[in-house]
């Protein structure tokens, strides 16, 4: 999807024994429709064709609020670049770009892991800085599961005191439904508690790499194709278990701070990318966990 939209814009590419060569003098602009509302392919599209000559159209394009964010930092410095947050995005070239100075948006992935994380160690926590209708999806999901939450504009209180309740079905949609990034949190988080739940990976292939660590854990989890099936234990037990991905990472962790003895997690290089002092940030929250490289 990203190649076949970097052709139309006028880019050569040639893929030779699994390396990609891009090759470009004057970029055209053009309309260019997505098979699917991808994410990083409408990001490409937008940082390829903001210094193209003319307009660039996005049809079915991502409308993640990450969307919204590059929108806004491109246009502050210089780009012309309007209708991210639906599904269709209007770029007009520009022939060049200034430095500026931008806050990116709060992480709702981030916030996401840390929810599901409180809830299945019956926690008591307090996410400052954080954007409520941007993870909507993520805590309406949790509060299934019996979890009290309470949230203003930018601040999540979240009390858990018992098991978890299972959660019927959950699938995986493009925003504003509920995210892929959180798919994995949330079965380490329902495996333990009472009673079948069933999660359905509506975006990505072979994104259940994970469960079989969970397994060894000690979880009940079953997959038929793009569908997991979790039949919740009372207790994992820790093992060495090892992170082949960011989020599926990231739910390993959350397995270990639930599990009878000691979990040592290795490759956390895939965690480390995507969540800043991880370890620091468990610790704040009573957690026990070292990280060692």
């Amino acid at each position: 999807m990203h190649l076949n939209s970097f052709r139309k814009l006028g880019i050569n590419i040639r893929e030779e024994a699994g390396d990609i060569y891009c090759e470009t003098g004057k970029l055209q602009n053009t309309e260019v429709e997505l098979d699917f509302p991808s994410v990083g392919a409408t990001e490409n599209i937008m940082l390829v064709s903001v210094l193209g000559e003319g307009v660039t159209t996005i049809k079915n394009a991502a409308r993640e609020p990450e969307i919204i964010d590059l929108q806004n930092i491109l246009n502050k410095m210089g780009a012309k670049v309007h209708g991210a947050g639906s599904n269709i995005i209007t770029i007009h070239g520009v022939k060049n770009l200034h430095d500026t100075t931008y806050s990116v948006m709060p992480d709702r992935i981030e916030a996401g892991t840390f929810l599901c994380a409180g809830a299945v160690t019956k926690g008591h926590i307090i996410l400052n800085n954080v954007n409520v209708e941007h993870i909507s999806s993520i805590i309406s999901k949790i509060r299934e599961t019996g979890v009290t939450i309470y949230t203003n504009e930018n601040t999540i209180e979240l009390i858990s005191d018992k098991r978890l309740n299972s959660v019927d079905t959950i699938k995986t949609m493009p925003y504003p439904g509920f995210p892929t990034d959180m798919q994995s949190q949330f079965v380490s988080m329902l495996s333990v508690a009472k009673g079948t739940s069933i999660m359905i990976e509506n975006i990505f292939e072979n994104r259940f790499k994970y469960i079989s660590e969970l397994t060894r854990m000690g979880a009940k989890i079953t997959i038929e194709g793009r569908t997991a099936v979790i039949k919740g234990v009372k207790r994992l037990r820790g093992t060495i278990i090892e992170a082949h991905d960011l989020r599926g990472g990231a739910a390993l962790i959350i397995a270990g701070l639930i599990a009878n003895g000691k979990t040592k997690v290795i490759g956390i290089k895939h965690i480390l990318r995507g969540y800043e002092n991880i370890d620091k940030k468990i610790k704040t929250l009573g957690g026990s966990i070292i990280r060692s490289e």
